[in-house]
């Protein structure tokens, strides 16, 4: 499921981040690809030593964590500290795909990731190109969304960040775990989950919504792991 989750963070929120952002050095984002992704990824990333790292990136991760939409599609069982990148000058990011584990730097807890999230920190007017594209057996989404808003994906599709060739993108990504394991489960959840809201605000707590609130949280039971 590709979702597109709005306002994540405010405006406020997205100019303190990056204004703190800014006031750092950032590395080649290099230093934290495998062998294979390299060749493909020129971009910078904010460094995780940085004294400033942790601040920041739990700020998005409790604004993610505190955004319904989110917690609906994703069902987080385990949110991996949020990163952030920047792509500028010809930066790009060719086709990849994610690692399946991965080892939160703060607890060293090894993570299966489940789903992938950007949260977008640049307005789309602030760049060209830079467009995250992903791959589903619908074929290729194009995604370049406004200044705290996030895409959730899932984390086994093959994507890639095209080329900036004017001014600079930043973003905070991350990966998280989900209490449902199957992509397909989950949204089913989320379709259901979004039906009984819809339902409840029309129909208030009548005996069929909660019967399907019912429904929604044993097949939740069910599939949870």
């Amino acid at each position: 499921m590709l979702l597109h989750i709005p306002q994540v963070l405010s405006r406020d929120e997205v100019a303190a981040l990056r204004t703190e952002l800014a006031a750092h050095d950032w590395v080649d984002g290099v230093r934290t690809s495998g062998p294979q992704a390299a060749g493909l990824k020129h971009n910078l990333q904010f460094p995780a030593d940085s004294p400033a790292f942790a601040g920041l990136s739990q700020r998005v991760a409790d604004a993610l964590a505190r955004h319904p939409l989110f917690v609906s599609a994703v069902l987080p069982r385990h949110i991996l500290p949020p990163m952030f990148n920047c792509y500028s000058g010809g930066g790009r990011y060719g086709n990849h795909v994610d690692n399946a584990l991965q080892r939160d730097r703060f607890s060293g807890l090894q993570v299966r990731t489940d789903v992938s999230t950007t949260v977008f920190l640049s307005e789309p007017d602030e760049y060209a190109g830079g467009e995250l594209i992903i791959e589903d057996t619908y074929g290729e989404h194009e995604v370049k969304l406004a200044a705290g808003d996030a895409i959730v994906y899932p984390a086994t599709s093959l994507h890639r960040v095209e080329p900036v060739t004017e001014g600079a993108r930043i973003a905070a990504f991350l990966w998280s775990q989900s209490w449902v394991r199957d992509a397909w489960q989950r949204k089913l959840l989320f379709d259901l989950d979004m039906n009984i809201l819809k339902l409840r605000g029309q129909l208030g707590d009548s005996e069929e919504v909660l019967g399907l609130t019912s429904t929604y949280h044993n097949l939740l039971r069910q599939w949870s792991e």
